[in-house]
C-alpha cells in the first residue's frame, strides 16, 4: 500500500515520500543518489546519481540489496532508458588512496551531481554524510535506499556498473576472484592475497592489504589479516569536501 505523505517509513519499499515532500518546500527537479564500495578490499567506490520521470518509473524497483543480479541489470538498463537524467562517478583506487575511502566517497558523490545532464535543484544524498560544495541543496536521508525511490534507482546504477567493474578487473588479475567477491572480504579473498601479495586494484591503506604486502615482501607478520572490517586511520583531510 502507498505510504501516506505524512508517515515517513511507513511502508516496506521505497516510495516518492522525500522527493514529494522537497517539491512541497520548493524544489521542482530532485535527485537522488547512492554508492557502492566503501567496504572492499579493492576496486573503485561508484557513485551514482538519477533524475527519476515519475511518469515512468520502473516496476519493481527497490534497494539494490534486496533484488536479485536479473532483476539489477533489468532495472538498470530500465532506469537508463526511462530517467530524466543518470551519471555515474568511479574513484579510483588512486584517488581512494590519496583521499582515503570516505573522502573519495564524497568526492565522487559531488561529481556524480554536477556532471547530470539536467541539473536538479534539491538532491536526496543515502547516508549520514553530505558532501560540501553540492550545486543546490542536499538532504541526507540514512537508509534512503530502501526509503526513496529516486536513491533506489541510484543504488542500482552505481551497483551494476561496479559489479561490472569487477569483471574488467577479473580478466586483468584472475587469481583474485574478482568476478565472485567483487573485492570484498571473503576467503577466497584472503587466501589469493596471502599467496599472491596485492594487486594494482587493492587499497593499500587497509589493514588486510597492509599486512598482506608486508608478510610477502619480508616475510615478517604484523598482524593478521582479519578482522577484515578493520581499516588504517584515515590520514588528515587536505580537502574540505563536506558540508557543515
Amino acid at each position: 500500500m502507498p505510504r501516506d505523505s505524512n508517515e515517513p517509513g511507513a511502508a516496506s519499499v521505497p516510495d516518492l515520500f522525500y522527493e514529494k515532500r522537497a517539491v512541497r518546500r520548493g524544489a521542482t527537479i530532485v535527485a537522488g543518489v547512492d554508492e557502492v564500495g566503501r567496504g572492499p578490499l579493492a576496486g573503485p567506490v561508484v557513485v551514482a546519481a538519477v533524475i527519476l520521470n515519475r511518469r515512468r518509473i520502473p516496476d519493481g524497483l527497490n534497494d539494490s540489496k534486496q533484488l536479485t543480479a536479473d532483476d539489477r541489470t533489468r532495472l538498470h538498463d530500465e532506469i537508463l532508458a526511462n530517467s530524466t537524467a543518470v551519471s555515474v562517478v568511479a574513484a579510483p583506487t588512486s584517488i581512494i588512496m590519496d583521499l582515503n575511502i570516505l573522502w573519495a566517497s564524497m568526492w565522487a558523490m559531488r561529481r556524480a551531481v554536477m556532471t547530470l545532464a539536467v541539473q536538479p535543484d534539491h538532491v536526496l544524498v543515502d547516508g549520514s554524510t553530505l558532501p560540501k560544495g553540492m550545486p543546490c541543496t542536499a538532504e541526507k536521508v540514512v537508509g534512503g535506499d530502501a526509503l526513496s525511490l529516486s536513491i533506489a534507482a541510484a543504488s542500482i546504477i552505481a551497483k551494476v556498473t561496479r559489479d561490472r567493474m569487477c569483471e574488467i578487473m577479473h580478466c586483468e588479475e584472475p587469481h583474485f576472484g574478482f568476478d565472485s567477491h567483487k573485492g570484498y572480504s571473503a576467503p577466497t579473498h584472503f587466501r589469493a592475497l596471502e599467496a599472491h601479495g596485492p594487486g594494482r586494484y587493492h587499497r593499500m591503506d587497509f589493514a588486510p592489504c597492509i599486512e598482506a604486502d608486508t608478510r610477502l615482501r619480508t616475510g615478517i607478520s604484523i598482524g593478521p589479516l582479519v578482522p577484515p572490517g578493520w581499516k588504517k586511520p584515515p590520514p588528515k583531510p587536505q580537502l574540505d569536501l563536506f558540508a557543515a
